[in-house]
């Protein structure tokens, strides 16, 4: 199978440029620098491999070879355990956790993101095999990495909720964003620094889906995370008063968001809560069933 050194090469490149550019550190801080970023692109790296070599080892009837490479694929499901349990080590140190939810979420899309090079590395070295062009195989492998990287962004709250800005006030003790009752603060100087340097945004779901998405506890906690991660937050350990919280409007589903922020900017926080990611395990779909439909009407 040495006759197939530039297939292989061609494979291996586009394979391993797609998962290099799918890995992303940013509020998140996940993966962390450098020992993650050797972890995965090693990871993509081994993906692309087997992706690259599935073609040559069947026109070759190397059938014992494509066995191993349906074992080897399999094991890519234990980088899902690994990311999972790295995030859940990380939780138990953050203020504002981000929740079982959302680390799930993340560990699948690292899982998932492996198979996509894979494919990304099949399709370039494939198209090679079948053509001899480095240029046609080249243009193959860009147009997967593109798809690739589409196909790894999801939807957002922006897409499914309108997000903007709510007034934070109190009745008597207990503290509102637009009417809607988020808790109580018994002690007058916390009212007032809530006042002077908290923020409240209102979110509202576009329809019953997204109703049903945002009721997801899971859901809120990745909100509060990401708010809190991208403007800081003025909370500490054992202070209640100043940990965001987000409670919904059991008659309209809306959800209003508080925060205490260490950088208090309305644009930011509404462009922050905008790009929460919607997660998986949240996602709801009522208008999808008969019955769902009728309940709307």
């Amino acid at each position: 199978m040495i006759q197939y050194g530039v297939t292989y090469a061609v494979g291996l490149i586009f394979g391993t440029l797609a998962r290099i550019l799918m890995l992303r550190s940013d509020y998140r801080q996940y993966p962390g620098y450098p020992h993650g970023y050797v972890t995965h692109i090693s990871l993509g790296f081994i993906a692309a491999a087997i992706g690259t070599i599935a073609i040559p080892a069947i026109a070759e009837k190397e059938f014992a070879a494509v066995t191993f490479l349906a074992l080897a694929a399999q094991q890519f499901r234990e980088i899902r355990n690994m990311e999972r349990e790295s995030l859940a080590a990380l939780e138990e140190a953050e203020l504002v956790p981000r929740g079982l939810d959302y680390i799930e979420g993340i560990a699948r899309v690292f899982e998932s993101r492996n198979y996509l090079v894979m494919v990304t590395a099949l399709v370039a070295s494939g198209t090679h095999f079948f053509t001899h062009s480095v240029y046609l195989a080249a243009l193959a492998g860009g147009i997967s990495i593109i798809i690739s990287i589409v196909l790894s962004k999801g939807r957002v709250i922006g897409d499914i909720a309108e997000v903007v800005p709510a007034e934070l006030k109190f009745k008597g003790a207990l503290l509102q964003v637009a009417d809607i009752d988020i808790m109580n603060v018994g002690l007058p100087h916390m009212r007032e620094k809530i006042l002077r340097d908290g923020l409240g945004v209102l979110i509202k779901p576009k329809h019953d889906n997204a109703r049903a998405t945002l009721h997801n506890m899971g859901q809120r906690q990745a909100i509060a995370h990401v708010a809190a991660t991208i403007l800081g937050v003025k909370k500490d350990v054992d202070v209640p008063e100043f940990t965001p919280m987000l409670r919904k409007n059991v008659d309209t589903g809306a959800i209003a968001l508080f925060i205490v922020p260490a950088e208090k900017d309305m644009e930011s926080l509404l462009f922050a809560v905008n790009r929460v990611p919607v997660l998986e395990s949240a996602r709801r779909a009522p208008l999808k069933t008969r019955a769902g439909r009728m309940a709307a009407d």
